[in-house]
């Protein structure tokens, strides 16, 4: 047996491809050369990191209404929120904190040109303690009165 000296170094296998090596034309050629199965696919928007998917939105929008305009809270439901959130000494900015919101979201249903969308409404609802929803806007929130 031959003694192997500090300088000599010995491989036993050959380093693996890397995936954007794999992915190269000349490897594809080559494979297809030899008769290999190739699989290529495009993904669909692959690695986006939206939160929000404006896709669905064209969708409903498509199927409920004809003027192609989606639905927006009411002036009166604005005014509502906005007498609420002064009763109780808060700026746009504590109630969005409160209902762990950005203000942005606060200002656009004050203002009316928000799309509703009902989970804030409800944190809102349950934040200033005042009714946003149904034919009693504005009044306390609390069990209703039967008649």
């Amino acid at each position: 047996m031959a003694e192997v000296g500090w300088d000599e170094v010995t491989y036993l296998k050959k380093k693996p491809q890397r995936a954007a090596e794999a992915k190269s034309s000349k490897v594809l050629n080559a494979a297809q050369r030899r008769g290999e199965a190739v699989d290529t696919t495009k993904k669909f928007s692959a690695g986006g990191n939206k939160q929000h998917i404006g896709s669905r939105d064209t969708a409903k929008l498509d199927r409920e209404t004809e003027e192609l305009r989606h639905d927006r809270v009411t002036l009166d439901f604005g005014r509502a929120l906005q007498q609420a959130r002064m009763g109780k000494a808060w700026t746009q900015k504590d109630l969005a904190t409160r209902i762990n919101e950005k203000p942005q979201i606060v200002n656009e249903y004050e203002s009316g040109r928000a799309i509703p969308n009902q989970q804030i409404i409800s944190k809102m609802e349950r934040a200033t303690g005042i009714r946003l929803r149904g034919k009693d806007i504005g009044q306390p929130l609390g069990p209703k009165k039967k008649k």
